[in-house]
């Protein structure tokens, strides 16, 4: 193999013998590894650090997911093309150290672009393609240099890329689960991205050293500094963030004529989800949240209550409800322990609120919960600005229906706007356990632009609400067909394309 690779070497202009030392094989496995796992890394972080910008949702996920796969595809061709025409060591310690200058870059752009750019799936790409396209390009530009290195001759052609994707694939995996099983629960995300782009460069200078490569310039290393600085010091949307979100709690403004002196907003990625008064629980700044205390008041009057809290947010409504029904009981299913902590910390949340939360994914504590113990259910979980789509499906209402009492009413709020396509459609689905179903739309009509929708269903006559008119009017009774229309899709676990269908 030195024999074969020497005499390639030797024939090859600017060769990696002439310039200076070649990679050793347990050197070029650890790059192979090490870089395909690193881009694997930043596109989990990607989903992470672009969250207050575009939302988390499937659109989210597969414009990430897809954008990255087009900057490995590019990264493999351009890399192994430049290969074949420069000295393949010089290449791999200029990719490493300028592509941990394009991960430091990741976050100014993100944070530049990020609020300018809008939602829905061209503005996920582009904000995607802007701040990881080229890290990810460069980095796996590195696996077919290294290949090129290790091809001694046809002979071993097999072998050597065999290795190599293997070594890849396993840098691959360890870094997909070493990210989002033990780094984002340690540190948070541009602390993260700022070490790999810090390793990247690190690395680069190191095989400059080792290789004896000509190194980096002046202006290349000043242009690395402050990609370094830039992304060390722009700070970010977040107060806090957690496992699933970017968390900001907001005070009232002084100087709002509407604000409180203990308002405070729950802001989760790049939606106001919640608003408390700490020194008043039953003020209810937001719209959707006064929707739902209309129908607290309405069933059964005057009655305590047994609720199930689907999403637990800046825990508003459980608490309004053990100040209108003293002796109610409340159940709150919350994904994120960290937000049930921020809640204590800054909502004012206290054991002295007298409330049963549990931790985790909202479906899985279901099966749990006795059968009709429930004279209420609250659907109020978001990821983003949708429902997540596993608690959309008529497999979770089914669920929801028995667990509801023999006059239990189910209320959830949906963000949707224009067609509806997704209310309806939700709404269609409840309608296959329910026998009664209303919503809760604007005064006006439902505008062209998302806002909050009430959907309603119980297997006894809806309770009659007294709502605010600039708060919105119940479409009940004959009216509910004509809101579902013919072409709602019945959402189920098999086919549930609920962030499809929003506008």
């Amino acid at each position: 193999m030195t024999e074969g690779r020497g005499k390639r070497s030797g024939d090859h202009n600017g060769s990696a013998e002439e310039s200076g030392r070649t990679i050793g094989g347990t050197l070029s496995i650890a790059l192979v590894a090490a870089t395909s796992g690193l881009v694997l890394v930043l596109e989990i972080l990607a989903g992470r650090l672009l969250a207050p910008y575009i939302g988390v949702s499937l659109d989210t996920f597969t414009g990430i997911i897809g954008t990255i796969l087009a900057g490995i595809a590019a990264g493999a061709a351009i890399g192994g093309s430049l290969a074949d025409k420069h000295d393949p060591v010089r290449l791999i310690a200029r990719a490493l150290f300028f592509g941990g200058a394009l991960t430091w870059l990741s976050i100014p752009i993100a944070t530049a672009l990020g609020p300018n750019l809008g939602s829905g799936p061209p503005a996920i790409v582009t904000l995607t393609a802007a701040a990881f396209f080229l890290p990810a390009m460069v980095l796996s530009g590195i696996g077919p240099m290294v290949t090129k290195l290790e091809l001694g001759s046809l002979e071993e052609t097999g072998s050597v890329v065999g290795r190599l994707s293997a070594a890849s694939t396993f840098g691959a995996l360890l870094g997909t689960f070493g990210t989002g099983f033990i780094l984002i629960t340690i540190l948070p995300v541009r602390t993260i991205i700022f070490g790999v782009g810090a390793l990247l460069v690190l690395s680069g200078v190191g095989l400059f050293i080792y290789t004896k490569q000509a190194r980096p310039d002046l202006p290349e290393i000043a242009a690395v500094l402050v990609a370094a600085l830039a992304s060390f010091f722009i700070p970010s949307p977040c107060d806090q963030t957690t496992d699933y979100y970017c968390v900001r709690i907001v005070a009232d403004a002084p100087d709002d004529p509407d604000g409180r002196s203990g308002g405070r907003s729950l802001w989760i990625d790049r939606l106001r989800h919640a608003h408390v008064d700490l020194d008043d629980p039953l003020f209810l700044d937001i719209r959707y949240m006064r929707l739902f205390a209309d129908a607290v008041e309405a069933h059964p009057a005057g009655e305590p209550l047994r609720v199930l809290h689907v999403g637990g947010g800046g825990f508003v409504l459980p608490r309004y409800i053990n100040e209108v029904r003293p002796g109610s009981e409340n159940i709150v299913l919350e994904l994120d322990d960290d937000l049930v902590r921020i809640a204590e910390e800054s909502l004012g949340l206290s054991p002295d609120d007298n409330l049963d939360i549990r931790t985790g994914d909202a479906r899985l504590h279901l099966e749990d919960l006795e059968s009709g113990s429930f004279d209420l259910i609250v659907g109020d979980a978001y990821g983003g600005s949708s429902v997540p789509w596993h608690l959309t499906t008529s497999e979770v209402m089914a669920e929801f229906d028995r667990l509801l009492g023999s006059n239990g009413l189910y209320i959830m709020n949906v963000i949707d706007g224009g067609e509806s396509r997704f209310a309806r459609s939700q709404l269609a689905t409840v309608g296959e356990h329910f026998e009664q179903l209303a919503v809760i739309e604007p005064e006006d009509g439902i505008p062209a632009f998302a806002v909050n929708q009430i959907l309603l269903a119980s297997h006894v006559a809806i309770p009659e609400l007294d709502i605010d008119p600039t708060d919105g009017r119940l479409v009940d009774g004959d009216a509910i067909d004509t809101y579902i229309g013919d072409d709602a899709i019945i959402l189920t676990d098999d086919f549930a394309p609920a962030d499809q269908l929003l506008p």
